[in-house]
């Protein structure tokens, strides 16, 4: 999908960006209510995702507590901050699974193309450098991609 995004960037088209999630506390919610109810908060999370972005996005899970989404045909880069703001926002609302009302919150990173970089893979790396800056300053926040 990232690809599909980069060659659907043209000079004539608006910038996309990579979003990298991290859930902040996923490991203990889990290791403490088991991993059925973890499973339970992970899709509820993907739910809300959706919900947060437009059909012309992506949502995609990576693995583990790690989700990424492709925010498409942006026409300012800060666009992507208000998405992420609200990413943010919405995932800090407790989830309802079982009999069990759990909280999270997420680390978002953001880099854009072509400002951060032109190629795929910089992309995902600096989306996921920029996810842990938000961690350390943290959590429950988003960081764009600084280049030092």
């Amino acid at each position: 999908n990232l690809l599909k995004a980069k060659a659907r960037a043209t000079p004539q088209q608006r910038l996309f960006s990579l979003l990298f999630i991290d859930l902040d506390g996923f490991k203990p919610i889990n290791d403490r209510l088991g991993h059925a109810i973890g499973d339970q908060l992970l899709q509820g999370v993907a739910k809300r995702l959706q919900k947060c972005v437009r059909e012309t996005d992506t949502v995609a899970r990576l693995g583990g507590d790690e989700f990424t989404v492709i925010l498409n045909n942006l026409r300012k880069v800060q666009d992507a901050g208000f998405v992420a703001g609200d990413i943010v926002e919405c995932l800090q609302k407790p989830f309802q699974l079982a009999e069990h009302c759990v909280e999270i919150s997420a680390s978002i990173g953001i880099s854009i193309y072509p400002h951060d970089s032109k190629d795929v893979d910089t992309l995902i790396k600096y989306a996921d450098t920029a996810m842990y800056d938000a961690k350390h300053a943290g959590k429950g926040r988003y960081c764009f991609y600084h280049c030092l």
